[in-house]
């Protein structure tokens, strides 16, 4: 699916998606990563849900960021609550969803200027 927004000249848009990629500003990812307003994370080594660990959440946190949506693929799974204690402690909300939800939500809460990364988990 194409996303269109009007504008977000200077920053990492989803402008597509499917079952196992995203396309950010017309660029086409399949390995997981970490989108925020102004920073792609291409490297974060998550190569399936199962081997997330609370380290990857710690590595989230030293991005800054006010929100964090995580996409844990075509299938909504939720991480156990241990693996991310390290945002809740530190106030910072956190939002499970599929790759789908987040990339739409990701590119509404960018437009309100909102700091919000978006950690897919792509495989």
């Amino acid at each position: 699916m194409k996303l269109h927004l009007a504008k977000a000249a200077g920053q990492n848009l989803f402008t597509g998606y499917g079952e196992d990629y995203v396309v950010i500003n017309q660029i086409q990812y399949d390995k997981s990563l970490i989108a925020l307003p102004d920073k792609l994370v291409e490297d974060w080594n998550v190569p399936s849900f199962e081997a997330l660990t609370s380290d990857h959440f710690e590595f989230i946190l030293s991005l800054d960021p006010e929100i964090v949506l995580l996409g844990t693929g075509k299938n909504l799974r939720f991480p156990h609550p241990s693996l991310t204690q390290t945002l809740t402690r530190n106030q910072i909300g956190i939002e499970i969803m599929d790759i789908y939800a987040t990339c739409r939500t990701y590119n509404i809460l960018m437009a309100e200027g909102r700091k919000v990364a978006a950690a897919l988990i792509l495989n």
